[in-house]
């Protein structure tokens, strides 16, 4: 089923004044995949998956202000706010007019995706989640110091960078606990190392974590929601993941009894492990979503 990469478009639309830059693959005509990203990185963590879906979806990766080729405001002048990003990516969405849409959500992509599905529910047709916390459950020990940094950010804003951004925490995320660390090819994390460098960066990061804590102060909303509209969910979850567990990703059966959840081989960019399982799940769920 894979794509040529003849069929992949790089574009970049101004919204509100900020360039957004993103992939896209498929027919302009073609039922839409939306998909939103993780930190720390940007719309290239989707390249494994977009060719399988492709040759019968539009599939639509952008990269967030402040992220990837995007362009990345101070910020002086962008508030880097996860309601603020999400504002944009709205305002990104209706640039391309994207009428209705899947969303697949990864890690900053739940924050992200849960706020453009309660400003635009009408326009959701399903979703898909791949390790996306939106029940404290998930949250693992990592987030003791991600927690301390919230209540006193002057005094552990060091502690918080090395655990976010440093060479062992940007290597972690992506291997986690593994057993097969020969899969992950290191230029990911080692690349993400180099965007965190650029300048502005720690700045644009350590206030967008800062931000983060509104995300748990969400989470009964956006459960409220789910339970509400009980959009077609598949969920699909690296377990060897450091920062979210899989009890993150049963919590969601709760709200939607009928969600699809798929514990995989993986860590938290699953597809880096994992990318065949994702690509023939999500392209099964796309068909029976649209097909209704």
């Amino acid at each position: 089923m894979d794509a040529t990469r003849s069929t992949f478009r790089y574009s970049t639309v101004n919204v509100d004044g900020v360039d957004i830059f993103y992939r896209e693959a498929g027919p302009k005509d073609a039922p839409t995949l939306l998909l939103l990203h993780g930190f720390p990185s940007s719309s290239r963590m989707y390249e494994p998956l977009m060719p399988f879906l492709a040759p019968e979806f539009r599939v639509i990766a952008p990269d967030y202000p402040g992220f990837g080729n995007s362009e990345a405001p101070s910020p002086e002048s962008y508030a880097y706010t996860f309601d603020n990003i999400a504002r944009s990516i709205e305002q990104f969405a209706d640039a391309l007019k994207l009428d209705r849409y899947v969303l697949f959500m990864a890690d900053y992509g739940g924050p992200v995706g849960f706020r453009l599905a309660m400003a635009r529910p009408d326009k959701v047709k399903g979703i898909v989640i791949q390790n996306a916390v939106a029940h404290e459950e998930g949250l693992g020990p990592l987030w003791e110091t991600r927690k301390a940094f919230w209540k006193d950010r002057a005094q552990h804003e060091a502690s918080l960078w090395a655990n976010l951004a440093s060479p062992d925490a940007l290597k972690l995320r992506h291997v986690g606990t593994s057993p097969n660390p020969q899969r992950y090819d290191p230029d990911n994390w080692r690349d993400e190392e180099q965007f965190l460098a650029r300048p502005g960066q720690a700045a644009i990061q350590t206030d967008l974590f800062y931000d983060y804590r509104t995300n748990l102060e969400s989470y009964p909303r956006w459960q409220a929601w789910l339970r509400e509209h009980r959009p077609p969910t598949l969920v699909t979850w690296g377990k060897y993941d450091p920062s979210f567990t899989v009890h993150g990703a049963h919590a969601y059966k709760r709200d939607v009894p009928d969600a699809e959840v798929h514990v995989l081989d993986a860590g938290h960019f699953a597809l880096e492990e994992a990318s065949d399982d994702i690509a023939a799940l999500t392209l099964d769920f796309m068909r029976r979503v649209w097909a209704r």
